[in-house]
């Protein structure tokens, strides 16, 4: 009696431990939506995971390509875009990043930004778009979608470090779409 009433009561604790780590992970501030999994991003000009035209990149006009988006949180105040090629040789090069998006946005055009949208400084060392133009191989490009619980006041100078550190607490859904590119 004594060995299954011990087990009864290990058993009991840890589904407790998992249904407290649960709900924590649920509740907590920040979370990204994972669970939620409904926002998308995506283009009409490339799928996931496949070629980004040249049109968008340095062989090209080097200007955006459409985006759209779709199943925005109602719970959201603004959205972030975050474009970026963690296959850099020197680390993860930032190609945009765009805040202040206002949550009923369901695309962006190409070659355009959005009216009272904020632009912030690109590894290039300015705000606004940098079309892929890797070294060499074949890189991934991450446009990452961020539905956020408010609005942020940062200025054009701001980075993408000090972008992410600002959305931090304030993340209630993501979304991504990768593109690859090869320079020609």
């Amino acid at each position: 009696m004594n060995k299954l009433y011990i087990t009864l009561i290990t058993i009991a604790l840890v589904v407790s431990g998992i249904l407290i780590f649960a709900i924590n992970s649920i509740t907590k501030k920040g979370f990204e939506g994972k669970l939620n999994g409904i926002m998308k991003v995506t283009s009409p000009s490339f799928a996931n995971n496949q070629p980004i035209p040249a049109k968008y990149t340095c062989d090209g006009l080097n200007i955006n390509p459409p985006l759209s988006f779709s199943d925005i949180p109602s719970n959201a105040k603004s959205l972030a875009l975050i474009v970026d090629d963690p296959d850099a040789p020197g680390g993860t090069w930032t190609h945009w990043i765009l805040w202040n998006i206002s949550p009923e946005t369901k695309t962006i055009e190409e070659n355009s930004v959005l009216k009272n949208a904020v632009e912030g400084m690109t590894s290039f060392g300015k705000p606004g778009y940098g079309g892929p133009c890797p070294p060499s191989g074949t890189h991934r490009y991450f446009f990452k979608l961020y539905a956020l619980d408010e609005t942020l006041s940062l200025s054009t100078s701001t980075n993408v470090t000090e972008l992410t550190k600002a959305m931090k607490d304030h993340i209630v859904a993501q979304a991504e779409l990768i593109g690859l590119y090869s320079k020609r």
